[in-house]
């Protein structure tokens, strides 16, 4: 069975592999198009095979519907650790402004990187700087074991 350590390095393997794909809102598909949950929604499938739940339905606002949306899905599929212990391959997610609900996410690809869609912009690799670090709300780390995420199995990962 993979250990933390294998699926840290097979997530940030598929995370990079969907760099240049185009924004598009909503879409999941490497190469094709994607936005940030796009982009997680796509690691999943690459590291593990099917996604956990059906893909939501969200429109450009779908911030305002009045809650977490976004923090509760992550909650639901990824394992929550401290913003402080975020490493390569954690995901994390951001609120634009205070007050307001988390709608960004991103996936850490060295200490000070990570690895986002953003619209008008191709995904990308960036820096994590401090206007991010401000914003940040939540940290999360995909799954290594079937008993962490009961709902499928953990494909196997070649070397």
């Amino acid at each position: 069975m993979p250990g933390p350590d294998d699926i840290a390095e097979a997530s940030l393997a598929a995370a990079r592999a969907w760099i240049g794909t185009p924004f598009h809102h909503g879409a999941s598909l490497r190469g094709v198009g994607c936005d940030c949950l796009g982009l997680i929604r796509g690691v999943w499938r690459d590291v593990y095979g099917l996604e956990p739940e059906p893909s939501p339905v969200y429109g450009r606002k779908w911030h305002l519907a009045g809650r977490e949306r976004l923090l509760e899905g992550l909650r639901r599929h990824l394992m929550e650790i401290p913003i402080e212990h975020a490493r390569s391959a954690d995901v994390l997610c951001f609120r634009a402004r205070e007050g307001g609900f988390a709608r960004h996410a991103g996936i850490m690809s060295a200490a000070d990187r990570m690895i986002h869609a953003y619209e008008r912009a191709p995904l990308c690799e960036v820096h994590l700087t401090d206007w991010w670090w401000e914003r940040a709300v939540g940290a999360f780390r995909f799954p290594y074991s079937a008993d962490t995420n009961a709902c499928c199995g953990i494909r196997a990962i070649s070397r």
